[in-house]
């Protein structure tokens, strides 16, 4: 082994109470002790060329030269998630070395200081078909209680505005113009304000729910007994789910979620030619990149968007 290398084999067995790994693990349910033992152990051989496990090294004589070098192997070798599950281990098991007093706060901090290994997953779910929208519409207009009134509704919102569920639940009667459509998301994500605006079938979806629900001040979507009987108050997320699954069923089409309305909204208006920062705000996107990522125009998009160039140097040729 290196000579580097040996200086972090721990040469005197510490008492467990004074181990730093062992601390560590000892404040962990038993499931989660034996998981992240072998995640100590993982890195206790990369660090060591597979002389010491997680007892056996010294991690108080780490340094960032170290845990920088960790950080690189982990990437290469596992995906995201579980390498950062790693690397947080790593940091509690050097926290509770400067709490043991086994290293300087200055040494521990630059140690600790390496950032989480960063992801791009696959967006979930999948985008709708507008045959498959028209039908989970039909099974709701098909529906002559005031549920199907409701969900009708709840669909031209989701549909119409690309809202999220928790945000649909939280309208107000209040939040919503009947003139123009206006809707105000005054709950959304990082308690964000924004304001979106119902296509026109969406708004006359939601008046003839308003038909049925009345004027009465409360929540926008409500809760509808089996009887028909309308309950002013909010709807949960989880009720949401359950009315769409329903609706889907009756629809005869594929499994979708609430989220696939929201990637549909976002996919469409892109491909319609909206520009992506607009759509970024009718979303509640913190940032144009996720939004972006909503994108499926594809590289024929793009070759066709940059053709219109060639009109700006008309005198040259190949």
């Amino acid at each position: 082994m290196p000579p580097l290398l040996a200086k972090l084999v721990l040469v005197t067995p510490q008492p467990l109470t004074l181990h730093p790994a062992a601390v560590y693990l000892s404040q962990l349910a038993t499931r989660s002790q034996r998981v992240m033992r072998q995640s100590l152990d993982t890195m206790a051989g990369i660090l060591t060329q597979g002389q010491c496990d997680a007892l056996t090294l010294d991690w108080s004589a780490l340094r960032y030269q170290h845990t920088a070098a960790l950080r690189a192997v982990l990437k290469e070798r596992y995906a995201p998630a579980t390498a950062n599950r790693l690397l947080c281990a790593l940091r509690r098991v050097l926290k509770e070395a400067r709490r043991l007093e086994l290293m300087s706060s200055q040494d521990y901090d630059r140690a600790a200081d390496i950032k989480n290994i960063s992801a791009d997953p696959p967006l979930m779910g999948r985008a709708l078909r507008l045959g498959e929208i028209a039908a989970i519409m039909a099974a709701c207009t098909g529906d002559s209680t005031p549920a199907g009134a409701r969900d009708a509704a709840m669909v031209a919102i989701l549909r119409g505005t690309g809202l999220r569920r928790s945000e649909v639940v939280a309208l107000n009667l209040t939040d919503f113009d009947s003139t123009t459509g206006e809707l105000q998301v005054k709950c959304g994500k990082g308690r964000k304000a924004r304001t979106v605006y119902l296509p026109k079938g969406a708004l006359f979806a939601v008046l003839d729910w308003l038909k049925v629900r009345g004027t009465e001040p409360g929540a926008l979507l409500c809760p509808v007994h089996r009887l028909g009987t309308v309950t002013i108050r909010h709807m949960t997320s989880q009720s949401v789910l359950y009315t769409l699954q329903k609706r889907g069923l009756q629809a005869g089409i594929a499994s979708f979620s609430p989220h696939d309305f929201r990637r549909t909204f976002c996919s469409d208006l892109l491909d319609a030619g909206v520009d992506v920062f607009t759509v970024q705000k009718l979303a509640g996107h913190s940032s144009p990149v996720t939004t972006a990522k909503y994108d499926r125009r594809g590289e024929e998009a793009k070759k066709k968007a940059v053709e219109h160039l060639e009109t700006f140097y008309p005198h040259l040729t190949l």
